[in-house]
């Protein structure tokens, strides 16, 4: 995941306004405050919270 260090420095969870840090190797994005992950793809942060889902949730299939 290539994402411009400025980019992430402004970034926040819409969903809490909370911090987020960067899952290189799932190329995600994780809220510290409320655990919801962002996926990232083609080096564009997917910010809607629709498309985020929670820590521990599994995608069945």
């Amino acid at each position: 995941m290539n994402l411009d260090p400025m980019l992430l420095e402004i970034l926040v969870c819409p969903d809490c306004k909370g911090t987020l840090t960067v899952d290189d190797e799932n190329d995600e994005l994780i809220c510290d405050s409320c655990g919801l992950i962002y996926p990232v793809r083609d080096d564009i942060p997917i910010m809607l919270v629709d498309e985020a889902r929670r820590r521990g949730d599994e995608e069945s299939g």
